[in-house]
């Protein structure tokens, strides 16, 4: 897909505008701080027309998404483009949540909404490097280094935690990194490993999943999304799928990684070729480690499944703790078919009501056997004063169908915070389970995700060396909280939705996680403040030394990353 960034010959107007911009608005001192615009350091107009030569026109000025839009025939994006993850992809300032675009914490705060007359740069970086080839990444990462720049990175935008922005910053694209091959044999050094896809970091799941399906293989990837990009953070983060409990998480099937680090080398990385960073890019966080050119993945025979969509409806908030109470006390119902689901739970407001979305695949299975193994926890919820069925579908498929998806939902602004669920409360203490949801829903939460994608495979797993999150290996399920507001909210009101999940949400959560839980790092709160525990664990001591033999200063710096609690929550200046 062609980026649509602003020409080069605009690049002048942005330099001298953005220099005000951070004068007023990030700390700059030289001792202390990466250059950003009005530095002393900051590179001249000429050094960026330079470089601009040396990668053929690739550098781009970048704007906020809602500034983008004013260029575009009419002055604005359509409903249709502003909600495309497709459409926002293409754009290189854009994140799928808006949010992550607005410089809430700068001074003064500095917003760019879609329909107001203001419109500041926010926390969106200031150009892009839109890369073709491992040359134009290399040659970004070294003029960075040399000028002392933030250096943000991207696939699609579609990072949770709003990592693959910053102020002030270079952003590094790979979105046209497209390449996805498959293969019979894979090799590491004289071994073959067995079947496997190589694809760049900026190929989408949907993508994927479209090529799998052809080639008969089954992929390690998300459920029902269009933009991910596998090669990127997803597997950096751990990578969790509707197909974990059968196949694995992501990180446990990946082969190999081209990387460009922060020396500017493109390194070959393996179990047996800089096995240290093989470990820390399978689960060491999305961001921290270089700019991933491509990766290979273990791919398995295609299988059908059936799909199964359920919708239920809970017309109180008692009626929502039975009904979670009752999906915890049937949450092992599906574990002989290695199935997994999820249990989405949306609150109305208005009306005190809940639905309740359960999305669930079962490999392998056909449609009769899967309506059977459904079928205990239907009948007690359905029993259940306040609760009744909206609508059940099943359906029996090729396993790339339903993780198959035409675009992403976008253009909102929200953010989460999640926790690991040891299977042991489970099996313990489901009634804990539904009284966690009421006292959440009590306390002005809408919107609890409990996705099911542990156990099986990903517990077998627990023997793989790699910096996958030990409480992965003992959980059952990964809850997730969302927060959202709309553009008329005020920043007050911001500030307050923001931090709920740790204020508010998650001394409940920690009922049924336990303290020090873990959490998956690619659906999670930014601003924990235990991050290297909840994100790492044990593994973070590991990671750090890694991350100081490959990026000893830091260059790759990203909110709740590893080495981050050594710079302010912009990565601008050392603390």
């Amino acid at each position: 897909m062609q980026s649509l960034g602003i020409p080069l010959a605009l690049i002048v107007v942005a330099v001298s505008r953005s220099s005000c911009w951070a004068r007023e608005m990030l700390p700059a001192t030289r001792e202390s701080c990466r250059n950003v615009p009005g530095s002393l350091g900051y590179p001249a107009i000429a050094a960026w027309n330079e470089f601009n030569g040396t990668i053929s026109g690739r550098l781009v000025a970048v704007v906020p998404s809602a500034k983008f839009c004013r260029t575009l025939p009419g002055g604005a994006c359509t409903d249709a483009q502003w909600s495309s993850g497709l459409f926002r992809s293409a754009i290189p300032g854009a994140m799928d949540q808006v949010n992550f675009e607005q410089g809430y914490d700068l001074t003064p705060p500095s917003l760019c909404l879609r329909n107001a007359k203001i419109c500041g740069q926010g926390d969106v970086p200031i150009y892009s490097v839109e890369a073709e080839t491992v040359a134009d990444i290399q040659a970004a990462v070294k003029f960075a280094t040399k000028h002392d720049l933030r250096v943000a990175v991207k696939s699609s935008g579609h990072d949770t935690l709003g990592r693959s922005t910053a102020p002030g910053s270079l952003l590094i694209r790979t979105t046209s990194f497209r390449t996805l091959t498959f293969t019979d044999s894979f090799y590491i050094g004289a071994k073959d490993i067995g079947s496997a896809v190589t694809m760049g970091s900026g190929v989408h799941s949907q993508t994927l999943y479209q090529q799998a399906k052809i080639n008969r293989r089954a992929v390690l990837g998300p459920g029902a999304a269009a933009t991910v990009c596998v090669a990127g953070g997803f597997v950096q983060g751990a990578g969790h799928s509707p197909l974990s409990p059968k196949l694995g998480l992501a990180a446990d099937n990946a082969f190999e990684f081209d990387i460009v680090v922060a020396s500017g080398e493109l390194l070959k990385v393996n179990s047996i070729s800089h096995s240290d960073l093989f470990y820390a890019l399978r689960g060491g966080g999305s961001g921290s480690w270089g700019v991933i050119v491509s990766a290979t993945f273990r791919t398995f025979p295609t299988f059908n499944a059936t799909f199964a969509s359920i919708a239920l409806a809970a017309s109180n908030d008692t009626a929502a703790n039975a009904l979670a109470t009752i999906h915890a006390q049937h949450i092992f119902d599906m574990d002989s078919v290695r199935a997994s689901h999820s249990f989405i739970l949306s609150k109305n407001a208005a009306t005190g009501g809940s639905t309740v979305a359960l999305v669930i695949y079962l490999p392998d299975t056909t449609t009769a056997k899967s309506m059977a193994l459904v079928g205990p926890f239907m009948h007690a919820a359905l029993a259940v004063p306040g609760i009744s069925l909206l609508s059940q579908n099943y359906s029996y498929v090729d396993i790339n169908d339903p993780l198959f998806q035409s675009d992403d939902n976008t253009g909102g602004n929200g953010v989460l915070g999640s926790r690991l669920i040891p299977a042991q409360t489970y099996h313990n203490s489901p009634a804990k389970v539904g009284q966690v949801y009421e006292q959440l829903l009590n306390s002005g939460t809408t919107n609890i995700i409990e996705v099911v994608v542990a156990g099986g495979k990903v517990a077998e797993n627990a023997n793989i060396s790699s910096a996958v999150h030990p409480a992965w290996r003992t959980a059952k399920a990964h809850l997730i909280l969302a927060n959202g507001w709309l553009d008329s909210a005020s920043l007050a009101e911001i500030d307050v939705l923001r931090k709920k999940f740790k204020t508010q949400q998650l001394p409940i959560l920690e009922l049924i996680s336990g303290p020090n839980a873990g959490s998956y790092s690619n659906e999670a709160d930014v601003l924990e403040a235990e991050f290297p525990t909840t994100f790492f664990g044990q593994n973070y001591a590991k990671l750090s030394a890694i991350k100081a033999k490959y990026d000893p200063a830091d260059l790759f710096i990203v909110g709740a990353g590893v080495g981050s609690e050594r710079w302010d929550e912009w990565g601008i200046c050392q603390v």
